[in-house]
């Protein structure tokens, strides 16, 4: 029998790998993320959305020499990210609890090298389309943050959010668009290092093609 949410919650409350409201560091790592927290000057990543953490993890497995910062709210998916985290001694992993909202009051300009958006909630609906994280409000957000040069990846199974976002796109004129409606067929693959998360299994399982884009800000 799994945990329960509040056992989770108790959990990644004592964790040094979570940072989040009424932690010893939330609020106070703007600016600081290397060098308070990760104690170093590698690269920042930031998964937006991180869900359970499986990129977040997987990206910090394969590259040591980088930090990886995984975003959600929703701390019971986190719990999942820190103890494997913790479990395998990863100490170039975090995640941070917060609204994607929030990003500017914890992150400063050019702070982050790279951020993934992986299989976001599409919000088909019209009236949800400012809540889109490809949407330019969101777009501007990633673009502050970022460094010059910084990249942006969005990996989706949604053909609606990944058309939407292209036309977004369109207009901002982006550097270095690279994108494809079908990544397991396209010379793209090399960018998203051969992880998969338990969903993206399980839409390719069902015969949904897997779209991907990156640019840089």
């Amino acid at each position: 029998m799994g945990r329960s949410k509040l056992e989770k919650f108790a959990a990644i409350a004592e964790r040094e790998n979570v940072v989040e409201p009424g932690s010893e560091h939330y609020g106070l790592l703007k600016g600081k993320w290397r060098d308070e927290f990760f104690e170093n000057d590698n690269p920042l990543i930031l998964e937006i959305g991180c869900g359970r953490g499986e990129y977040t993890v997987g990206m910090a497995r394969l590259f040591p020499d980088k930090n990886f910062l995984g975003l959600d709210i929703k701390g019971a998916r986190i719990w999942k990210g820190s103890t494997l985290a913790q479990e395998e001694d990863l100490y170039n992993v975090a995640f941070l609890r917060t609204f994607i909202e929030n990003l500017e009051e914890n992150f400063a300009v050019g702070e982050v090298d790279e951020i993934w958006v992986t299989f976001p909630d599409p919000r088909p609906k019209d009236r949800d389309i400012k809540r889109r994280l490809t949407s330019p409000r969101f777009l501007d957000l990633y673009t502050k943050i970022l460094r010059p040069g910084g990249i942006v990846h969005l990996k989706t199974d949604s053909q609606m959010l990944f058309d939407y976002t292209l036309e977004v796109l369109q207009e901002r004129k982006p550097k270095e668009l690279l994108f494809t409606n079908d990544l397991y067929q396209s010379d793209l693959q090399e960018h998203t290092m051969g992880i998969y998360t338990t969903y993206e299994k399980r839409y390719l399982e069902e015969g949904i093609s897997i779209k991907y884009l990156q640019f840089k800000v």
